[in-house]
């Protein structure tokens, strides 16, 4: 599985979010975009990782930047995450994989043996220019958010 790499123009993406409105990449445009793809919502890692992007929100907009979350769980699931942890970040619901397939995070995972497909926790930083700037995979979420931060202030 190929997935869009650093100075490729990032694929486009019109999926609901928390609330029910429609997002699309293409309404960022001119604006950095942290485009973050996570296994599931309220689990450990997940859950650390949404509040660490909600804690430093303000620090991104004051970049110009915009956070979204993706994962493949449906708007009801990502409505009652925002509530339980007062998120402030979009989080988009990608339930037929579509968006995930193409940014190549939709993968062969392993645990205790056991084979299975899953979400590999991936950020894409697409610059203002709409080109993928930079890519994490397999990511760890302690200390990421820090880094996605310093990365976009380099850009």
């Amino acid at each position: 599985m190929t997935h869009p790499a650093v100075g490729d123009i990032a694929p486009a993406i019109s999926l609901p979010r928390d609330g029910g409105d429609i997002v699309n990449l293409s309404d960022f445009a001119g604006k950095k975009v942290v485009l973050y793809f996570y296994p599931k919502d309220d689990t450990p890692g997940c859950t650390k990782e949404a509040i660490g992007f909600t804690e430093s929100l303000d620090a991104f907009a004051g970049l110009d930047t915009i956070i979204l979350g993706v994962s493949k769980d449906s708007i009801k699931k990502h409505d009652k995450f925002v509530a339980k942890h007062d998120l402030k970040i979009a989080l988009l619901s990608d339930e037929d994989g579509d968006v995930c397939e193409r940014y190549g995070t939709w993968v062969e995972k392993n645990m205790y043996g056991k084979t299975y497909m899953g979400i590999e926790r991936a950020t894409y930083l697409i610059g203002a220019d709409g080109k993928i700037a930079q890519v994490w995979r397999k990511v760890r979420v302690p200390g990421h958010v820090d880094a996605v931060l310093d990365a976009v202030k380099a850009l």
